[in-house]
């Protein structure tokens, strides 16, 4: 039983014998690369389809996959409820005591039974309390609940950020992902939208499309900006006010903005940005499980969040390299009113998307549902494995037998469908139909006992009581990083006011370049203070490592009291700013006082020369190096995203490793084990004819003796078969002999066999040990650039937006 941990499958459960009700021994090893073809698990409540995917979880952080739940029940919490002791006190906080009270105990009393059941079901399939602190130490968890403080909240209505360029370039992709974004949003405000007949559809869909194209990133405030002030003047044919006018839009603004500070959405704004690299992976570049519990929001507000999250999901697919290997998961539990067979929410595009294309990326997406008749069939027919449970309804099984021929076409093995249906009609609890298409039949199996503790959904003072350790250590982006991140919503804070800024702007010459930073809001308070920007290109060039890179550089610094200077010691360093730089003010801002020095020319050329000095001094790309791939960071990546790259080459390489060393083994394995069946069906041969050979050997003897007791005398006939019976007796013993020789072929062979599997089994150990990310030589080198090829561009002065009723400094 202990023979399940194996590279690169997951271990499911046990066969199960529907016929007989019989467990068998054969285990269920679920190839992890079959995944990528994605998976779908149905089954009415109570069937077991919870901890079937649990343990399929399970088994996948174990290898160090990580993956995002989307948790609509709150069910999927309770894989953060791990104990490795397995003590009555780990449990006693998490039993129910109503169940405790109905079952006549107290609670304490319940949770010393509850630690003996989990015991002993570890136990019964071969799971020790060791394998669960492998799986603590394999991967980090985080439960993330959106609009709540309870968990780990996330920056949900800060996330219309601008798809990576090879979305933006895809005319097909862009626009689904603007009518989902856009459906999602009006759906927020409760607007059922159509895309063609809607003016607030169209007007959102061609703001979203205009600054995606332009590779600028929006939040709400950005949105309601943009509503009021559209960066267009015609939609289609006519010009923007005929089709929909100022005041119109106005009315469209003031919704949004409505949304933006209603203190039910305040929590909407706080905690970490909707960023999939960071709920796939810690900053340390640690595997994580996430959960996203969206139990407690209302019907919009999760279609909302689910939509975003799956376009967000498909950004960070394309901006991944192609791989066979399983990278990661996606695992939405209960799919009902996501995926229907003929209405099209927001989220349905998205996810649609996932299931065509993701396989590309060693993205797997596995489903739920306990609704099988509701779902879109014909997009689930993208699904390669399959997981029946109990079904309720005759309706149901046929909807899944339609899916499961959809998902049959192309197989190895050929579909039955009556005998699916016998199947199906008697399916008891944790008792599930496996069809793979990269199988040639399916299998009927129970799935093994979690090693989560399944207390059931999670309410959200639960969820603040999770203790689970955590890697939640962030690395700044420029401690490895070459380039510092440009955002907008990140603006300068060393910039004070002044009481004495007044709404009439300093006049500048014409030879003194003027920019201003674009305000993450619009607002009646915005003050204008004054700074030095210096925009230059570096060149870093390293012949060992091949690095030849250019780089953009953005600073704003403060500036001396005369203004004469340009502090670019204490200046705030950005990547490429044009997206947020602006030439002309905000309407009815004001200004602070600017040091009369800063409003000459001289000045600004000085800037300019000791930007170049200060550049060259100071600045370096720092890279991290791992020889034995022969991988090298790239200059926009941290040190934890460069560890994930090389964790996703481990994998590959380790699984291009696997693969040639079954296909080494592969035929010798099979050829022995021809020869033991062979010799096995031999064996059965031999007692088969020793036994048939008794039995004549008795009735002859029987006859002799029989005649003899009658009176017939010893004739000639009954010498013969005395004699016959005789000859059999040495027949007999032949036989044996025979039998003991097959036998012995059986050993020999069986010994062979399992010498060459416990080879394999070496190698496999060697590959495994050889291919820890721990042992792999990561370290940093430090470049500095050409100083000949420093260029320098704007240099001059840049007015940063700063709020005087928050203490007189910039935000």
């Amino acid at each position: 039983m202990h023979n399940f941990e194996k590279l690169g499958v997951f271990y499911l459960g046990r066969e199960y014998d529907p016929d007989g009700g019989v467990l068998k021994d054969d285990l269920i090893l679920y190839d992890a690369g079959n995944l990528t073809t994605h998976a779908m698990i149905v089954g009415m409540t109570g069937s077991g389809k919870t901890g079937l995917a649990l343990a399929l979880l399970e088994e996948a952080a174990i290898d160090g996959i990580p993956s995002i739940l989307i948790d609509p029940k709150g069910d999927l919490g309770n894989i953060l409820l791990q104990f490795p002791e397995l003590r009555p006190s780990d449990f006693r906080p998490w039993v129910d005591e109503a169940e405790a009270a109905r079952k006549g105990m107290d609670a304490d009393a319940f949770a010393v039974k509850t630690a003996e059941n989990w015991k002993n079901g570890l136990a019964e399939w071969g799971q020790e309390a060791d394998r669960i602190q492998r799986l603590r130490n394999a991967v980090d968890m985080a439960v993330y609940t959106p609009g709540n403080q309870a968990g780990r909240p996330l920056q949900i209505l800060r996330s219309f950020a601008a798809p990576p360029p090879d979305v933006a370039q895809d005319s097909s992709a862009l626009r689904d992902r603007i009518l989902s974004a856009v459906s999602g949003l009006l759906g927020l405000l409760g607007i059922g939208a159509d895309p063609v007949q809607s003016l607030e559809h169209i007007l959102l869909s061609n703001i979203l499309d205009c600054a995606w194209r332009e590779g600028r990133s929006l939040d709400i405030a950005g949105i309601i900006q943009e509503v009021h002030k559209p960066p267009f003047d015609k939609i289609g044919v006519f010009d923007l006010e005929s089709f929909y006018p100022a005041k119109e839009r106005f009315k469209l603004a003031i919704s949004l903005n409505n949304l933006l500070a209603s203190p039910g959405f305040s929590s909407w704004l706080e905690g970490e940005p909707l960023d999939v690299q960071r709920l796939l992976y810690t900053a340390k570049g640690r595997p994580r499980v996430s959960v996203l519990h969206i139990a407690h929001l209302s019907d919009a507000e999760r279609m909302f969040f689910v939509t975003v999250l799956l376009n967000e999901v498909i950004a960070w697919m394309r901006s991944q390299p192609g791989t066979g290997s399983l990278r990661a998961l996606l695992y939405m539990d209960e799919i009902f009113g996501y995926f229907p067979p003929v209405a099209n929410p927001p989220s349905k595009t998205p996810m649609l998307s996932l299931l065509k294309q993701a396989r590309a990326f060693g993205l797997g997406v596995v489903l739920s549902t306990q609704n099988p008749a509701d779902l879109d069939y014909k997009g689930l027919s993208n699904c390669g494995t399959w997981f029946i449970g109990r079904l309720l309804t005759e309706r149901d099984k046929m909807r899944v037998i339609e899916g499961l021929e959809g998902a049959a076409v192309g197989a190895a093995g050929n579909f039955s469908r009556p005998r699916m249906e016998k199947i199906l009609g008697g399916l008891g609890n944790r008792t599930f139909v496996m069809r793979n298409v990269h199988e040639p039949d399916w299998v009927v199996f129970q799935t093994r006992w979690v090693m989560s503790y399944m207390h059931g959904p999670l309410t959200m003072s639960q969820i603040q009581r999770i203790d689970i350790p955590r890697d939640s250590a962030v690395i700044p982006p420029a401690a490895v990083s070459g380039e510092p991140q440009p955002s907008e919503m990140t603006t300068p804070r060393r910039f004070p006011t002044s009481e004495a800024a007044s709404e009439a702007r300093p006049i500048l010459p014409p030879d003194v370049p003027e920019r201003f930073l674009r305000p993450q809001s619009v607002s009646e308070a915005i003050t204008y203070s004054p700074a030095a920007i210096g925009a230059a290109k570096l060149h870093f060039v390293d012949a060992r490592t091949k690095v030849d890179i250019w780089l953009s550089r953005t600073l704003l610094a403060p500036l001396s009291d005369d203004g004469r200077e340009a502090l670019w010691d204490a200046a705030e360093a950005h990547g490429d700013l044009r997206d947020v730089i602006e030439t002309q003010p905000e309407t009815r801002a004001r200004f602070a006082p600017l040091p009369s020095g800063a409003a000459k020319a001289i000045s600004t050329a000085a800037w300019q020369k000791s930007l170049s000095a200060y550049l060259y001094q100071h600045e370096t790309l720092t890279l991290m190096q791992c020889p034995e791939l022969k991988l090298i960071s790239l200059s926009e990546e941290t040190e934890g995203d460069f560890r994930i790259r090389v964790l996703q080459a481990l994998r590959e390489k380790r699984d291009l490793e696997v693969s040639k060393l079954k296909a080494k083994y592969a035929p010798k394995l099979q050829t022995l084990g021809d020869q033991l069946r062979r010799s096995r069906e031999r064996v059965q041969r031999e007692k088969a004819q020793a036994t048939q050979q008794k039995l004549n050997t008795a009735i002859s003897i029987g006859g002799t003796l029989l005649g003899a007791f009658l009176g017939r005398g010893v004739g000639v006939g009954t010498v013969g078969r005395a004699a016959t019976a005789a000859k059999s007796f040495g027949r007999i013993r032949k036989e044996q002999d025979d039998i003991l020789r097959a036998n012995e072929s059986v050993e020999v062979l069986q010994e062979r066999l399992n010498l060459l599997e416990a080879q394999f089994e070496r190698e496999a150990a060697y590959l495994q040990s050889h291919r820890d990310p721990t042992r792999l030589d990561i370290h940093s080198i430090r470049i500095r650039p050409r100083k000949s090829d420093i260029t320098i561009g704007l240099v001059g002065v840049c007015w940063v937006p700063c709020r005087p009723e928050i203490g007189g400094h910039c935000k």
